[in-house]
């Protein structure tokens, strides 16, 4: 059983120790993984693809840590992007997808059966194919049999750790096709974007001067709703949840605005939010009451915010946060830096990634283990 304990925060040394699979450094890795990947990339012909001409679509397969690449791809490529970008997490290829396509596959032990699955079948079709994942595995022999390009990806620890790794293979591919303007600067720029992140969040830093300890202690035992105010910061909103859940073992709800100004902002007057029910006294007042003033714990907004949003967008997301503290519901904000989308993605995902990390430790649970997961693949298998 977890418990809340704030000062596992405060001193470097416990919070080296809470965290013995080593989360943290494999977070702070992220800009070494760009410079990292980029020359794999290179090295391993990522940008060959392109010889052959632009694809109808790019159809990205991988499930959890290793599937979020394909989200960030669209992301970055943006909504001006000249071919449709989607990502497959599962066991089906599309029935549409076919010779005119390329897939890509991610898998950073390289083992994931449900890439594996939809990149046989993609080879199958003929697709073009680019397969991301760890050297010596089955998705490089499968790659080798299908004459698709292989980069091999190595792990920093944990597949979620590893996003960058796995990341960017797909945007070098991305611009050689002209799907996206990510050039050798950009990545560099977003690389030193990262390292930043990392110094203002690193493990001695004190919480009231390190952002991410802060936000932490400010979410535990909260229920967190997660929005994204762009396209990119949505992606962002989704990848935050995922690692709440898989570092923090902490349920999460993601979200975007516009869509979640129809839908989830209902949750602001329902059964968690602070103080209880908005529609007068229930046989739920005692225990509102009691939650109250145990910890004051309740629905917990966190509004990630890009510096470019539609203006109406921008509208609802200052609306919205205004009725949340209105009702008193907890915001909290996490501003994208940079002016290019991938500096912008990266330092949301960043900040958020040391959050989950450091919410864990709060919570005294151990970041790195994902036993759930482990149990349900043996037990299908």
């Amino acid at each position: 059983m977890s418990t809340l304990d704030p000062g596992r925060l405060e001193e470097a040394q416990d919070v080296e120790a809470a965290d013995p699979g080593g989360m943290l450094r494999q977070v702070a890795s992220s800009a070494a993984q760009i410079r990292e990947a980029l020359r794999a990339a290179v090295e391993a012909g990522a940008g060959a693809l392109a010889e052959d001409g632009r694809p109808r679509a790019v159809v990205v397969t991988g499930m959890g840590g290793s599937g979020i690449s394909g989200d960030v791809l669209a992301a970055v490529c943006g909504l001006g992007c000249p071919v449709p970008v989607t990502t497959v997490r599962g066991y089906r290829l599309p029935g549409w997808v076919g010779a005119a396509d390329l897939v890509i596959a991610v898998s950073c032990s390289g083992t994931t059966e449900e890439t594996l699955e939809v990149a046989a079948q993609a080879a199958r079709r003929g697709c073009r194919l680019l397969c991301v994942g760890g050297a010596g595995s089955p998705l490089a022999d499968l790659a080798a049999r299908s004459r698709g390009v292989f980069v091999p990806v190595r792990s920093v620890g944990q597949p979620r750790s590893t996003l960058w790794g796995l990341t960017v293979p797909l945007l070098v591919a991305a611009r050689a096709l002209g799907l996206a303007d990510v050039p050798d600067a950009v990545l560099e720029s977003t690389a030193a974007r990262l390292e930043d992140v990392a110094h203002r969040c690193r493990p001695d830093s004190e919480p009231f001067v390190n952002p991410a300890k802060r936000i932490a202690l400010d979410l535990a035992g909260d229920v967190p709703l997660v929005w994204g105010t762009s396209p990119l910061a949505e992606t962002a909103a989704y990848r935050m949840c995922c690692q709440l859940n898989e570092n923090a073992k902490y349920p999460a709800v993601y979200g975007g605005l516009p869509e979640a100004d129809h839908n989830q902002v209902m949750a602001f007057d329902g059964f968690f939010a602070r103080g209880g029910s908005p529609s007068g006294p229930s046989d739920l007042d005692d225990f509102f009451r009691d939650r109250s003033e145990d910890a004051e714990h309740g629905l917990h907004l966190v509004v990630l915010r890009d510096t470019e949003e539609h203006p109406q967008t921008a509208k609802r997301r200052a609306a919205s946060v205004e009725m949340a503290r209105d009702r008193g519901v907890a915001v909290t904000e996490i501003r994208a830096e940079g002016d290019h989308p991938l500096e912008r993605i990266a330092t949301m995902i960043a900040l958020a990634d040391y959050v989950t990390v450091y919410l864990a430790i709060t919570l005294g649970v151990d970041p790195t283990p994902v036993p759930a997961i482990q149990e349900l693949k043996a037990r299908i298998a």
